[in-house]
């Protein structure tokens, strides 16, 4: 299973249509949710995404990706918890 590259900043450029945490447009966000979408499609989804992404924008992404997956929770969420 591939967990999803949503990490909590959910705000989206309104001149790309790019969220500015996970870098996934709306079509791309609702396929991530649909339980047929293959896990060779999120996986190819991702590899985009990190394409978008550039600079402090993708190692932000990256840390707080990857913290998910380890931990269950993007570092944004961690950040509330522990407020």
């Amino acid at each position: 299973m591939i967990i999803s590259p949503c990490i909590s900043i959910c705000k989206t450029d309104p001149s790309t249509g790019y969220c500015y945490g996970c870098g996934r447009n709306n079509e791309e966000k609702k396929t991530w949710k649909l339980e047929g979408t293959s896990d060779n499609w999120k996986s190819n989804n991702l590899d985009e995404i990190k394409k978008r992404l550039s600079g402090w924008q993708l190692d932000s992404f990256n840390e707080s990706y990857e913290y998910k997956i380890n931990n269950g929770m993007s570092l944004f969420k961690k950040s509330l918890k522990n407020g």
